[in-house]
């Protein structure tokens, strides 16, 4: 955590950016002091908590029962209405996908939004599910009579109450959800979860990191070094494009996390790999690049050897380099 510091601090510093110096970053003891946008976790957890006895104190004042519809209609006007949450329509900005700013901004995106929903719920007594369906994350209650969600009362379905305009949305695929529909869907656990969350964030943080690259993908090199009209020496650390800094390190960040969950996806890997090769970091691209050969199918694997190769001939470069020694290695 104070090397990723390090790194973030000086890369806000290129951008021009005022923050603290490195040399007066703080150790924090533990990960429960450190604070984020001005709270500790501990105290941006306890708002969830504060959520949930706002609802009950709306319950109260309505002096009804815990009937399912109510208790969520109550959710919906807490969280919605009087807290003024609001799904951001695309995702562009990394804040709308960390519960900390979520929470501060009010607006988040649909994954942390669900995530909101579900822990104010579970305070609540109430087990609140989910799945992924196409580009949405739906959530919906526990029950054994799923069809019930899909009656319509007070002109909306249990289910639309929950998810909102996506289920009336022709364009998205939980508009032709039914009863029984809903029983083939699997239900992500707290694990899959965190992984959508996760993989959002890599997505987000390496489209900010390349904007000023366009139409730049991580497995780009992949194509050059296996193309055969290109030159054999086409790859070295001067064709490596620049990249917006911090956002390629938190990028990396979120991706090492996701390996923890999916250590045998080799498309992860792969792609892992390939930002620590934009990184410059080429022992470490060297390093993972090879693991993910020996979990990805022949064919992916005969693309990345070649590139790992001079990936490998790089990194030798640089060692080079570190110990005094100028100009190109030649054989007498």
């Amino acid at each position: 955590m104070s090397f990723n510091r390090e790194m973030d601090a000086c890369s806000i510093l290129n951008e021009r950016r005022n923050v603290s110096s490195p040399s007066e970053a703080i150790d924090w003891d533990s990960l429960e002091q450190m604070p984020l946008g001005g709270k500790t976790i501990p105290e941006w957890l306890s708002e969830l908590d504060a959520i949930a006895k706002e609802v009950e104190a709306e319950l109260v004042s309505r002096d009804i029962g815990c009937h399912l519809v109510e208790v969520l209609e109550a959710v919906n006007l807490v969280l919605f209405e009087s807290r003024g949450l609001t799904r951001s329509p695309v995702l562009v900005d990394s804040k709308h996908s960390y519960l900390h700013s979520v929470l501060s901004s009010r607006c988040g995106s649909a994954i942390l939004l669900s995530i909101i929903y579900i822990e104010v719920c579970r305070r609540l007594g109430l087990t609140i599910v989910g799945s992924r369906v196409g580009e949405d994350f739906l959530i919906w209650p526990q029950t054994g009579y799923p069809e019930e969600l899909f009656k319509v009362t007070s002109g909306h379905s249990l289910f639309a109450i929950v998810n909102g305009r996506c289920v009336e949305d022709p364009r998205s695929m939980a508009s032709d959800l039914t009863g029984t529909s809903l029983l083939g869907l699997e239900i992500a656990t707290n694990r899959d979860i965190i992984g959508i969350a996760l993989a959002n964030l890599i997505r987000l943080h390496w489209k900010r990191a390349s904007r000023s690259n366009h139409g730049l993908m991580l497995t780009s090199p992949l194509r050059h070094v296996n193309d055969a009209g290109e030159k054999p020496n086409v790859m070295d650390k001067s064709n490596v494009p620049l990249l917006r800094p911090q956002d390629l390190r938190l990028a990396i960040m979120a991706s090492e996390r996701l390996l923890i969950l999916q250590p045998h996806n080799w498309v992860l890997r792969r792609d892992h790999g390939m930002m620590l090769y934009y990184n410059r970091e080429y022992g470490k691209a060297v390093q993972e690049l090879s693991i993910c050969m020996a979990f990805a199918p022949e064919e992916e694997a005969e693309i990345l050897e070649p590139f790992v190769e001079k990936l490998h001939l790089m990194r030798l470069e640089s060692t080079w380099k570190s110990l005094g020694h100028t100009g190109r290695l030649t054989v007498p």
